[in-house]
C-alpha cells in the first residue's frame, strides 16, 4: 500500500490501488500510447463535508428556466463491472443510479426520458455501441428548446488518437469492453454532439483525466469534470460512490447541501459543482461554464 500526502489534513485515507495503469492493446490506426486508468480505491472516513464554497462557478442568478419535463432528456452511464474481472471497480454504477434519482426526484425529469446504461445488465449495457446509440437517441429526441444531461462514471483513458482535434494527448471514456478499440475519445464526443439543435446541455464526467473533456464546450453548455486533465478520480467505501459524485449529486443535489450561494431551495449545476469542489480531497474538479448565469435543470 502506498501512502499519499493529503490535500485536506482532516481526512486520513489510504490508497488501495494507486498507479494502476492497464496498458491496452492498440491498433495503429486508432490510437497509440494508450493508458486506461480505473478510479483509485481509497479506504478511510469520507471527511466532515460541509466545506464552504469560495467564489466559484455559481453567480446566484438563475439563467433561462428549464423546459417542461417532457422536453428534458438524459443519458446516465455508470460502469463498475468491466469485461473480465481484473478491471472492475466498485461504485460507478451507484454514481449513475444516484444521478438518475437526482434528475427525477429533484429536477422532475420524466423517467421515460432518461436512458440508464450500466454494466452487467441484460439490457441497456454500456458497450461502445450502446453508448453511441444512446447519444443518437438523445439527438433524435432533443429539439431546439430541449435540455440534455449527459453523465459518465467509470475508467478514464488517455493517449494519442486521431479523433479530429489537434491535441497532442487525448482523453477518453472507457466502455464495457475496456479495450483501446472501444474507447470513445474527446474529439469523437465533440463530433457526436456537434449537430444537436439545443444549446442547453450539461456534461458531467467522474473519471480519471476527465479534465480533458473541455473539447465539448460550446455556447449554452456546461462541462463538469471530476478532476484535472492529468488527475485521477477516487471512489471508496465511506462514500459508497465516486468521491466527486458523492458531493456533487448525493450531498449537493439530493440532500440540498449545495444550496449555499442563494438559499432558495433550488440547487443549480454551478452550486453543486462549487460544493463538490470545496469538499473533494486529492482531486481538483474543473468546470467550463458557457451557460448564461446559473443553470437550474
Amino acid at each position: 500500500m502506498n501512502k499519499v500526502a493529503l490535500v485536506k489534513p482532516a481526512i486520513l485515507i489510504t490508497i488501495l490501488a494507486s498507479s494502476l495503469f492497464l496498458q491496452a492493446v492498440s491498433a495503429p490506426s486508432e490510437a497509440s500510447e494508450v493508458e486506461i486508468t480505473p478510479k483509485v480505491r481509497v479506504r478511510g472516513p469520507r471527511g466532515r463535508g460541509g466545506g464552504k464554497p469560495t467564489p466559484g462557478a455559481a453567480t446566484g442568478v438563475l439563467g433561462t428556466k428549464p423546459p417542461s419535463p417532457k422536453d428534458r432528456w438524459a443519458v446516465v452511464i455508470g460502469i463498475s463491472d468491466y469485461y473480465g474481472t481484473a478491471n472492475d471497480i466498485e461504485y460507478a454504477d451507484d454514481d449513475a443510479l444516484d444521478v438518475l434519482e437526482a434528475l427525477i426526484e429533484v429536477y422532475g425529469y420524466d423517467r421515460k426520458n432518461v436512458l440508464l446504461l450500466v454494466s452487467d445488465y441484460k439490457v441497456n449495457n454500456a458497450t461502445r455501441e450502446d453508448i453511441v446509440k444512446a447519444i443518437d437517441w438523445l439527438k433524435e429526441n432533443a429539439g431546439k428548446n430541449s435540455e440534455v444531461f449527459f453523465f459518465y462514471s467509470g475508467h478514464g483513458a488517455r493517449g494519442k488518437a486521431d479523433d479530429g482535434d489537434r491535441e497532442a494527448i487525448d482523453e477518453a471514456m472507457v466502455p464495457y469492453e475496456c479495450s483501446s478499440a472501444s474507447l470513445i475519445w474527446d474529439g469523437e464526443l465533440r463530433t457526436m454532439f456537434s449537430n444537436f439543435e439545443t444549446s442547453r446541455i450539461v456534461f458531467v464526467f467522474d473519471s480519471c483525466y476527465s479534465g480533458g473533456m473541455g473539447d465539448l464546450k460550446a455556447d449554452g453548455r456546461i462541462v463538469v469534470m471530476a478532476c484535472s486533465e492529468s488527475g485521477l478520480s477516487y471512489e471508496g467505501d465511506a462514500w459508497q460512490n465516486g468521491q466527486f459524485t458523492w458531493y456533487f449529486a448525493d450531498q449537493g443535489m439530493l440532500e440540498g447541501l449545495a444550496d449555499t450561494n442563494s438559499v432558495d431551495g433550488k440547487v443549480t449545476v454551478e452550486e453543486s459543482f462549487d460544493y463538490a469542489s470545496a469538499n473533494c480531497a486529492f482531486q481538483k474538479p474543473a468546470i467550463i461554464d458557457s451557460f448564461e448565469n446559473d443553470m437550474l435543470p
